[in-house]
């Protein structure tokens, strides 16, 4: 207790909330001046409200998510520094594998209060960072190409030096992250089996059912959000899929937990 009332000190409130609130009023001024630019442009002052409303309303749900993830993480880091972490450049489901991985890379065996350190606190913080911050410093070099890319088509058309036309991909990105954090799903849920097979017991919590049980439960919600919205052709269900498909799994979490 004496570790986590360390995190949570009026200093690391001030260091943390000071960084927030300084990227919050960037936000703000960003804001007004797109307006003002709209304006200028001649874009209808209803429309650009109407869009702004629209925009506020569909941040709710999403947010929501975002505050579980801070919630979860607070349990054994604090509250400033995941508040921090997932208020400025921390994305949920980053933060919340890397933080995990560096907690069993120093021996704590997982994000748990009980076996956190000062220590351990450090290398996962340090961790956090330096994973994420690389996106930073790349777009110094690179950012007004990656804008081109983006604007491209997704397939793309280039003569080659025989002359022949050859097609390529230009949204390698995507399809390199969407991969990447398959590959990390896939390795947790193969170590809770790895645990089941090596003997810890199907209906043990320190096993993996429980786990297993609720990875399953935010797929299938996920596939639920995913037909709806192919169903009702409602794109604007994007946004709020993965905290909601979060929502239902945790719901299902408690329940399967009092059975455990």
């Amino acid at each position: 207790m004496e570790l986590l009332s360390k995190l949570n000190s009026p200093f690391l409130y001030v260091l943390c909330g000071g960084i927030i609130l300084f990227v919050a009023v960037i936000c703000i001024v960003f804001a007004v001046r797109a307006y003002q630019a709209g304006k200028a442009l001649g874009i209808d002052v209803s429309r650009m409200k109407r869009v702004i409303t629209a925009s506020a309303t569909f941040a709710v749900l999403p947010s929501v998510g975002i505050l579980l993830g801070v919630i979860a993480l607070s349990g054994s880091l604090g509250t400033p520094w995941p508040w921090l972490r997932l208020s400025v450049i921390g994305a949920l489901h980053y933060e919340t594998q890397v933080a995990e991985a560096a907690a069993e890379s120093v021996g704590i065996g997982g994000l748990s209060l009980s076996g956190m350190t000062s220590e351990a606190f450090a290398t996962i913080a340090l961790l956090m960072s330096f994973c994420i911050m690389w996106g930073m410093v790349l777009v110094i070099f690179n950012g007004k190409a990656y804008s081109r890319r983006l604007s491209a088509p997704k397939q793309t058309q280039k003569t080659g030096k025989d002359g022949k036309k050859k097609t390529g991909l230009a949204g390698f990105g995507d399809d390199a992250m969407t991969a990447m954090f398959i590959g990390l799903v896939s390795a947790y849920i193969a170590s809770y089996i790895g645990q089941i097979i090596s003997g810890n017991g199907l209906f043990k919590f320190s096993g993996s059912w429980l786990p297993l049980a609720v990875a399953l439960v935010s797929a299938l919600a996920m596939y639920v959000f995913i037909k709806l919205k192919e169903k009702w052709n409602a794109e604007w269900l994007d946004s709020f899929s993965v905290a909601g498909s979060m929502l239902i799994a945790m719901t299902c979490a408690i329940f399967l937990g009092k059975l455990a």
